[in-house]
């Protein structure tokens, strides 16, 4: 398997992690011990991505729609995300990797907020790639506070530009997505990045999240790298 060269590679890469419940499902396992490995692979994928010259990763930790699920899986994945990040701040400084939040704080705990803000002040100086971590995240809502917020500040309507825009989203530091890769098999956005993904290739192989490694990570990469792309030309 030939591998993509750097002048082929993603400025950005998205991940929808999809098919952890599935996959523990048919090990027997627990859902919530299938999110468990879902949060170990997503830490070994993003050091692979960085390793591969992507200097750019996002992944789809929390939706506002998981809201939905049940108060035993919600409360789990919540101390999953506190104990993930007390790990993962001494891992990123480690491993130089910067380390950022996108979404909304409402219904996050206090406890939940004041980590993840300690873990991007500390890593915000990391130079060895970024991790966008997408918590709490809709890419519609995204889009709607950044209006609301626009209008606050009294903009007319001939000064709102895409830049404008842009400017007022959760992802206003971070590049657009060239790659968004669901696993599992399942072909929908779900309402992650929309904005930034306008223009993204979509990758949807069949293996699903807790079995997501560096082989088929190649493999998706290899794909991008032969694709040509027009932007609308």
């Amino acid at each position: 398997m030939s591998e993509a060269t750097p002048n082929t590679l993603p400025g950005h890469i998205a991940f929808i992690p999809d098919g952890n419940r599935r996959w523990a499902k048919a090990q027997g396992i627990t859902t919530l011990e299938g999110h468990k490995r879902g949060g170990d692979v997503a830490k070994r994928i993003s050091r692979a991505v960085f390793a591969a010259g992507i200097p750019v990763m996002s992944i789809y930790a929390f939706s506002t729609e998981n809201w939905n699920r049940t108060s035993e899986e919600v409360q789990y994945l919540m101390d999953l995300y506190l104990r993930f990040a007390g790990i993962e701040l001494k891992d990123a400084m480690k491993d130089n990797i910067k380390i950022v939040v996108s979404g909304s704080q409402e219904r996050l705990s206090k406890k939940i907020i004041a980590t993840l803000d300690d873990i991007q002040k500390k890593t915000a100086e990391n130079t060895g790639g970024t991790l966008n971590i997408c918590l709490n995240y809709g890419g519609q809502d995204e889009i709607l506070q950044a209006v609301k917020a626009i209008v606050a500040e009294g903009y007319s309507a001939g000064e709102v530009t895409h830049d404008v825009l842009k400017q007022h989203l959760y992802t206003k530091d971070l590049p657009p997505v060239d790659l968004v890769v669901r696993t599992s098999g399942e072909q929908r956005l779900s309402n992650f990045l929309l904005w930034d993904s306008a223009y993204a290739e979509l990758s949807f192989p069949d293996v699903m999240w807790p079995d997501f490694n560096e082989e088929p990570l190649a493999e998706v990469l290899e794909d991008y790298a032969s694709r040509q792309r027009r932007f609308g030309r």
